[in-house]
């Protein structure tokens, strides 16, 4: 899991300018604890190209926790049934031309983002609730995702952002749980349960 922190750091503080406490170049909160689950790309060569972090809200969440005011007023979602969606990251650091448009319109974003919707649909989810910048929703539905806002977008440290809620196929949903592989070309995307105290111990956890 160290590594998966590594990378995080690498997105979101190196190359996003996140303003994130962080130790050791590692990023990682409050929400990286033993019901976290964790779906990571890795490249041919065995290093990590991207990530998405999976939490039930039936437990405390990012969207609840600390950005309730995306939700316009309405209560944050409480059910098997929906899951959140964060961290998510697909940044391949060995290639020349890794940006920030890379996050969601890279071809291991879609897939990234289509195992993330299949491990959470696995485990009972219908729908994915998300804190995401304003213009990942136009990159999202022409994936063809069809994202849709919660409640208005707002700004934080200058940048707007909107609680997006996406629903997961039908297909998806599943008492079953999801195969340990899911082999997109030459991406190799996989679920992980992650163990609390395997990270936890690196630092203090961010505060968002």
């Amino acid at each position: 899991m160290t590594e998966m922190a590594r990378y995080r750091h690498r997105v979101f503080i190196e190359k996003l300018g996140w303003n994130l406490p962080c130790e050791n170049a590692l990023e990682y909160d409050q929400f990286d604890r033993e019901d976290t689950l964790y779906v990571l790309a890795r490249n041919d060569e065995g290093n990590v190209v991207g990530t998405a972090r999976l939490l039930p809200t039936t437990r405390p969440y990012l969207l609840a926790e600390v950005f309730p005011e995306l939700l316009n007023a309405m209560p944050a979602p409480a059910s098997p049934e929906v899951w959140e969606l964060s961290r998510f990251a697909a940044m391949d650091f060995d290639q020349p031309d890794c940006s920030p448009l890379s996050q969601v319109s890279s071809p291991v974003a879609i897939e990234l983002l289509n195992a993330a919707l299949a491990c959470a649909g696995a485990r009972g989810a219908r729908r994915i609730v998300s804190v995401s910048p304003l213009g990942v929703e136009r990159l999202l539905r022409k994936a063809g995702f069809r994202a849709h806002r919660i409640g208005p977008p707002i700004r934080v440290d200058g940048s707007p952002i909107f609680a997006c809620s996406i629903p997961v196929p039908e297909h998806r949903i599943t008492s079953v749980r999801t195969p340990s592989t899911y082999p997109y070309g030459r991406f190799d995307i996989r679920p992980t349960l992650h163990r609390a105290a395997s990270l936890m111990t690196h630092g203090a956890p961010a505060l968002a």
